[in-house]
């Protein structure tokens, strides 16, 4: 099974964030490699700038309000994306970019709670189950890998799923991983 794509920051010449990205974006078109470099992200805000501006024929000034989308980390781009030999090299080698972020410029991950407080980006991926309370479901990945059990509850904040699976002639409740349940029709 590949391994789960994570953020990444990666630093850039100031002004080239936006080309940075769109580079990147590009080289994952081309090669197709979107499983690899899933999102690349310029962290923006958007804010209200007032200027006032004075009329030259009757001297009345005047203020103006426009919204503004302003980068809120110069110089850097988020890159959501698993780090290979491949992956690490197109990166570092696009035009405007001069590394990643970490010790001895080596990709060092950002965990969900980093993304979300400081660049105010949701990560947490949705789950989708395709099983209810009350079904039979298989176990799988496990050492009770082919038991059947008849889910009691399911907890989509914790990922977990209740179960009661018959073991030795008794009813034991168990709890596994959402990702560890399989729906049996």
């Amino acid at each position: 099974m590949p391994e789960a794509a994570k953020w990444y920051v990666v630093h850039t010449y100031s002004g080239y964030e936006n080309k940075v990205a769109k580079n990147i974006e590009k080289v994952v078109e081309n090669r197709k490699i979107h499983e690899l470099i899933q999102e690349v992200r310029v962290p923006t805000e958007k804010v209200i700038e007032i200027t006032e501006t004075r009329d030259k024929k009757t001297g009345e000034t005047k203020s103006v309000e426009r919204e503004v989308e302003r980068k809120t980390f110069p110089g850097y781009v988020l890159i959501k994306m698993v780090v290979t030999d491949d992956t690490w090299y197109i990166v570092r080698n696009t035009r405007g970019c001069t590394g990643f972020v970490g010790p001895a410029s080596a990709p060092t991950p950002l965990t969900e709670e980093e993304i979300k407080r400081t660049f105010g980006i949701d990560v947490s991926s949705k789950v989708e189950i395709n099983f209810n309370v009350g079904d039979r479901v298989q176990i799988s990945g496990t050492a009770m890998d082919g038991s059947v059990g008849i889910v009691q509850s399911i907890n989509l904040d914790d990922r977990t799923v209740d179960l009661l699976v018959s073991m030795f002639g008794r009813e034991t409740p168990t709890t596994l991983p959402i990702s560890q349940v399989v729906s049996v029709d």
